[in-house]
């Protein structure tokens, strides 16, 4: 299933509800049909920015692991080149920092 996140400071963004349940969820936020005011903007921006960056060292200290792996170049590509949660939180970051400068809100569910 898709979610379509509108704003009126950005183009909308779609995403697989599985893979921004658990984000939405820590955001108190519920995945079928939500707001974020542009009051909570500041705060879920920084919320965001925070996951991303503990996804990238997450995703650093993992690759220096299966690097010490006896790994084949297949699987070592196959696991490096899964889509990361920062990549997929990006353009929803983005929409949230047009958003928090217009001062608007941004819905999904409507």
């Amino acid at each position: 299933m898709l979610i379509i996140f509108k704003s009126k400071a950005a183009a909308e963004v779609i995403m697989y509800k599985e893979h921004i349940a658990a984000v939405l969820e820590l955001l108190g936020k519920s995945v079928d049909r939500g707001v974020i005011t542009s009051a909570e903007l500041p705060d879920t921006i920084q919320k965001i920015e925070k996951l991303i960056e503990d996804d990238k060292l997450q995703r650093k200290l993992q690759e220096k692991i299966e690097e010490d792996e006896d790994l084949d170049e297949f699987e070592k590509k196959k696991k490096f080149n899964t889509v990361t949660l920062s990549a997929r939180l990006f353009p929803l970051l983005e929409m949230l920092k047009a958003a928090n400068k217009k001062q608007t809100e941004i819905l999904w569910g409507v």
